[in-house]
C-alpha cells in the first residue's frame, strides 16, 4: 500500500501535466528496489520516451501509472487525481482512458484481425455491431491493414501483428497511449513505419503518448521529450532529444551512442570469479 497519504487533487485545467510521478520508489519484494525515488512529468498531447537498459524499471513504471501495483513510496497522479490501487471504481475509469500496446502484442491468436480490434469495443461500449464494424475498419485503415481484417493472427507477419495490436490499443480513442517496447523485433522498415504511426496517431487524436524503449534513435526521431533511467532505477537525465544528444554526461553518452565502455557495466554485480570456482587466492 502507498506509504503517503494522498493530497487534495490539483486543478487539471491549470496544469499541462497529465501524469505526474512524484518521488516514487517501488520493488516487487523487499530484496530489490526497481524504481528509486523517480520523478517524471508527462505533458498533455506530447510524445514522451522513457529510455533505459533492460531491467531498469521502464515497464514497471507503466504498471504503476495503470494502477496495477501501488508505489512503495511516493505518489502517482493522473489528471490531478492520486492513483489509488484500492479504489476499484477509480481504476476502472482510469483504465478506460488508457490504451496499451504490450511488448509482445498480446493478441488473441484464435481470433481474426478484425475480432482482435473489435474486442475492447464490445467489452467497454454499448455500440451496435454496424458501428463497431465501421470503427474497427477505420482503425485498421489507419495502420494500413484494412485489407487484412479477415485474416487470422497466424497468417500475418510479426510486424503486421504489432500494427494490429496498435489498432486495438487505440480502438477506444484513449487519452493516453502507452507503448511497451514498440520497436522490439521489427525490421528497419517496420520499425520506421511503427515510429511514424505513433507520431501520427498522437497528433491526429491529440492523445498523450508514453514510449518505453531502448531504441534511442527511433524514439528521438518522434518524441518531444525523453527520460533516461539508470540500471539502479533512477532518472539520470531528461530533456528534449537534441539536449540529450548534446549531453557530455558519461552515462548519457554511453547509452545514447551504444558504447561498450563507460560507467554502465555489462556484468551484474557478483563475487570474484575465483570464489565461485574455488581458485586459491
Amino acid at each position: 500500500m502507498p506509504s503517503e497519504t494522498p493530497q487534495p487533487n490539483a486543478d487539471p485545467l491549470h496544469s499541462a501535466k497529465l501524469i505526474e510521478i512524484d518521488h516514487v520508489s517501488f520493488g516487487y519484494d523487499a530484496s530489490r528496489t526497481i524504481l528509486n525515488d523517480v520523478s517524471l512529468d508527462f505533458e498533455r498531447g506530447k510524445v514522451t520516451a522513457i529510455l533505459g537498459g533492460s531491467g531498469c524499471g521502464k515497464t514497471t513504471l507503466l504498471r504503476l501509472i495503470g494502477g496495477v501495483h501501488p508505489a512503495t513510496k511516493g505518489i502517482v497522479r493522473f489528471d490531478g487525481e492520486v492513483v489509488d490501487t484500492r479504489n476499484k471504481d477509480q481504476l476502472f475509469k482510469l483504465r478506460r482512458r488508457l490504451g496499451m500496446l504490450f511488448q509482445f502484442g498480446a493478441l488473441f491468436t484464435d481470433l481474426s484481425v478484425f475480432e482482435n480490434v473489435a474486442f475492447p469495443l464490445r467489452e467497454h461500449t454499448d455500440l451496435a455491431e454496424p458501428m463497431i464494424r465501421d470503427v474497427v475498419l477505420m482503425k485498421l485503415n489507419a495502420v494500413g491493414l484494412r485489407g487484412a481484417a479477415q485474416l487470422r493472427i497466424s497468417e500475418i507477419s510479426g510486424g503486421m501483428a504489432r500494427r494490429v495490436a496498435l489498432a486495438r490499443a487505440v480502438a477506444l480513442d484513449p487519452e493516453v497511449i502507452m507503448y511497451d517496447e514498440p520497436f522490439a523485433g521489427l525490421d528497419p522498415i517496420s520499425m520506421g513505419v511503427a515510429a511514424n504511426l505513433i507520431r501520427t496517431l498522437n497528433d491526429t487524436t491529440r492523445a498523450t503518448s508514453l514510449i518505453v524503449s531502448h531504441d534511442v534513435q527511433e524514439c528521438f526521431a518522434i518524441c518531444d521529450y525523453a527520460y533516461l533511467l539508470s540500471s539502479q532505477g533512477r532518472v539520470v537525465a531528461h530533456g528534449k532529444p537534441e539536449e540529450l544528444n548534446a549531453s557530455e554526461d558519461a552515462e548519457v553518452r554511453q547509452f545514447i551512442r551504444g558504447e561498450p565502455d563507460g560507467p554502465v557495466r555489462f556484468h551484474y554485480p557478483a563475487r570474484p570469479l575465483a570464489e565461485d570456482f574455488g581458485v586459491p587466492a
